[in-house]
């Protein structure tokens, strides 16, 4: 069994990814700066799910901190999982100096950690959203991925070429795996299937930016799990899409959603906002050679799932803030 860095421990991804690596008889540290960038009680919740579990030890840190680099000193690593982020393509535009920090200089630091301490892996998490406005569908690894067109995408690719060079230098391994539009049980709150959920089950209106027309390969938190910890695999170093494998407009996934609450939605229409996409849907064909990785979770049974820990959880989950 082997110990394993997970940044973001907290976080959405990264308490799923620990809770599997624990369950699967590995060491986990933990590390997470709890931040407010959304309702922290969420962040609260998945920790507690992690913290007194064998094997599992928690740092409150900030990765965009160089001194992590320090604290970290003489923890043996068989690798990185580097989620810590700042997610989200509105808010990013609203305060990308938090994005530069968290996801580029953040990830320097896990690299240089990784130079520093010898450790050989690191698996960075990356996002659909720098594939663009005029990627092909289903999307390969090798779309242009050079025109993001928000701050949040950008400093993403800006991570996966600090990676490169890292591994270009120093022979650091690295897969960066591509996120598509994760979704499950303790979701962030500003994704559209918390925010639809909560608002469905508590007769609220929903907000829908656009027409409802604009499709995403929604994935379930558990295959973006598996596939995060099969990306531990030495590879040299690869960029490698993780998504859903089947493409849904909004307007269905809130059919779906209303089905499964047994409640009708109410829909508050709005613009379009400039820095959503119209669609995106991963080919994983690459993740399926490379990694043996392909997704179980069909929608249907995600949303199940999904409002199934809502209702379970809804004495404190109907008071999240969706912001």
């Amino acid at each position: 069994m082997a110990r394993y860095l997970v940044s973001g421990a907290a976080g959405f991804i990264g308490a799923r990814v620990a809770e599997l690596l624990l369950e699967a008889g590995h060491q986990v540290v933990g590390v997470d700066n709890l931040n407010d960038s959304y309702d922290v009680r969420l962040k609260e919740y998945r920790l507690k799910l992690l913290e007194g579990r064998k094997g599992f030890s928690f740092y409150r840190l900030d990765i965009s901190s160089r001194d992590v680099i320090e604290k970290l000193k003489g923890e043996p690593f068989a690798g990185v999982i580097n989620l810590a982020a700042r997610a989200g393509v509105r808010d990013s535009a609203l305060d990308p100096w938090a994005y530069m920090d968290a996801n580029m200089t953040g990830t320097l630091n896990m690299l240089e950690l990784c130079r520093q301490q010898g450790i050989p892996k690191l698996v960075l998490a990356s996002t659909s959203s720098i594939y663009g406005a005029s990627a092909p569908l289903p999307t390969p690894e090798n779309a242009d991925s050079n025109h993001p067109l928000q701050p949040y995408a950008a400093t993403k690719k800006g991570a996966e070429a600090l990676a490169h060079a890292y591994h270009y230098l120093y022979g650091l391994d690295v897969t960066v795996v591509v996120y598509f539009t994760v979704y499950g049980p303790a979701g962030r709150p500003n994704m559209s299937l918390f925010r639809f959920v909560q608002a469905i089950s508590e007769g609220r209106p929903i907000q829908l930016f656009g027409s409802g027309e604009q499709t995403r390969g929604f994935t379930y938190i558990d295959d973006i799990a598996h596939g995060t910890i099969l990306a531990l695999k030495p590879v040299g170093y690869e960029i490698v899409n993780l998504g859903g494998h089947e493409s849904v407009s909004i307007n269905k996934l809130i059919s779906l959603l209303e089905e499964a609450i047994q409640k009708k939605a109410t829909i508050e229409y709005l613009p379009m906002d400039k820095a959503d996409m119209l669609a995106s849907w991963a080919d994983v064909s690459k993740a399926g050679e490379l990694l043996g990785w392909k997704p179980q979770v069909g929608l249907e049974e995600g949303i199940r799932r999904l409002v199934a820990w809502y209702n379970a959880e809804r004495s404190w989950a109907s008071q999240v803030r969706t912001d």
